[in-house]
């Protein structure tokens, strides 16, 4: 692309950010990177209902940090870890760890060994999609 003069570029990738960041509507907080970790890749998070979350953590084959209170348990994942999938219901994915009408940060309840707070989103995904008898999206049959 050749920039108009004295414009901005503006590619596909910095249009999904835009329209992204229209998503969360009103005051949110961000789940917070502890102390002693490193987001090299950004971070987003995957929040799935209290009572889906134990039956998801011994499905993984490594975690990484996991916020929970008594409504929710939110996995922090790499920034993007939405592309080209369809998370299944009643999991919410939201971008930036910015998570909507919280009062409080929730607890930390797993925190991994090492520097990287991210769980694996594949894994994570089929995980979620076999506790919620969803087929991954690239599994399902495609109509013309």
């Amino acid at each position: 692309m050749i920039p108009a003069q004295g414009g901005r570029v503006l590619n596909l990738d910095t249009l999904v950010r835009v329209r992204r960041g229209l998503r969360t509507p009103g005051p949110a907080l961000r789940l917070p990177v502890p102390d002693g970790m490193t987001a090299p890749l950004g971070c987003d998070a995957v929040a799935v209902p209290a009572h889906v979350g134990p039956l998801v953590m011994p499905r993984l084959p490594r975690v990484g940090c996991v916020y929970a209170d008594e409504t929710h348990w939110w996995w922090l994942v790499p920034s993007d870890s939405d592309h080209a999938l369809e998370w299944p219901a009643p999991a919410r994915y939201v971008t930036g760890a910015l998570v909507p009408d919280l009062l409080e940060i929730p607890g930390l309840v797993h925190r991994p060994d090492g520097t990287l707070p991210y769980t694996p989103p594949i894994p994570l995904y089929l995980a979620l999609c076999r506790v919620t008898g969803t087929a991954p999206s690239w599994s399902r049959p495609v109509s013309a």
